[in-house]
């Protein structure tokens, strides 16, 4: 978990960009590839949509769970312990997805485009395999019943209660949900893109993105391990939250550029 400002002006920025960091999410990234690939033939329309439907059934869940511990921290507060634990399983389920990422690009056969590995997806079984808007949306709203997704919400829903009531939370919530649907809605567009392709671009561009999302993931991991085991490394990343975040958002979202660039060259000699 994240420690969050306390100026509201802030603490609104980074809430908008941990929702864009948490669109870049393998599990998210990988969910979405496969609703995306299972729609493709059979309704385009709707696989161009899948990383939209998912954000909004995700982020309605996530401003359900912010309105419920606003309206609870009013009669008990949080125990201190939760911080700290909600840390650990985050950097727990962060190295588990970096390691499964980078390890699937290193498998992969070089004919085969490289998809990105969740964890909660495979509990889903059929359910990740949805045909409909409302399915694909309840997907996403079964993704934010994990502790990760309840922790990061009931912190910001938590620091809200400082400036008022509900309606912070609320307002927390929705920029959280927007950062979502930036980061998953494009993701759900470029995948349905590389399925139209499926030529080198795709080849390239899927291990570039599995190979980046997996060094992120374990990069953070270790961060947050060094944060909470060396106190002059939480003092120096005190107040620095908002830049940290944007620079995990900055990277991914290059990557996705970095892809078609560097296999355009391959494209280009096969085409010739």
């Amino acid at each position: 978990m994240e420690s969050l400002p306390q100026d509201l002006f802030a603490l609104c920025l980074i809430v908008f960009v941990l929702g864009l960091k948490h669109g870049f999410d393998a599990d998210h990234l990988a969910t979405i590839d496969g609703l995306t690939r299972f729609n493709a033939r059979a309704n385009p329309r709707l696989a161009r949509f899948c990383g939209v439907l998912f954000s909004l059934g995700h982020g309605a869940v996530v401003m359900a769970i912010a309105l419920a511990v606003s309206a609870l921290a009013l009669h008990a507060p949080a125990p201190p312990w939760l911080e700290a634990f909600g840390a650990w399983v985050s950097i727990a389920f962060l190295a588990a997805l970096g390691f499964l990422n980078i390890h699937a690009v290193l498998r992969a056969d070089p004919t085969q485009v490289v998809r990105p590995v969740g964890l909660k997806g495979r509990l889903l079984g059929r359910l990740a395999r949805a045909a409909s808007p409302g399915l694909v949306a309840l997907v996403g709203a079964l993704f934010a019943l994990s502790f990760d997704t309840v922790s990061q919400a009931a912190l910001f829903a938590l620091t809200a209660t400082r400036f008022g009531g509900w309606q912070h939370a609320l307002m927390l919530g929705l920029l959280f949900m927007l950062g979502m649907l930036i980061t998953d809605g494009v993701n759900g567009l470029w995948i349905s893109r590389l399925i139209c392709r499926a030529d080198q671009i795709a080849l390239v561009a899927s291990r570039v993105m599995s190979l980046v999302v997996g060094g992120v993931s374990l990069l953070v991991a270790t961060f947050g391990v060094m944060k909470l085991a060396l106190p002059v490394v939480d003092a120096w990343s005190e107040g620095k939250e908002l830049v940290l975040g944007a620079g995990v958002v900055v990277v991914i979202a290059g990557s996705f550029v970095l892809a078609v660039r560097l296999a355009a060259p391959a494209m280009a000699t096969a085409t010739d």
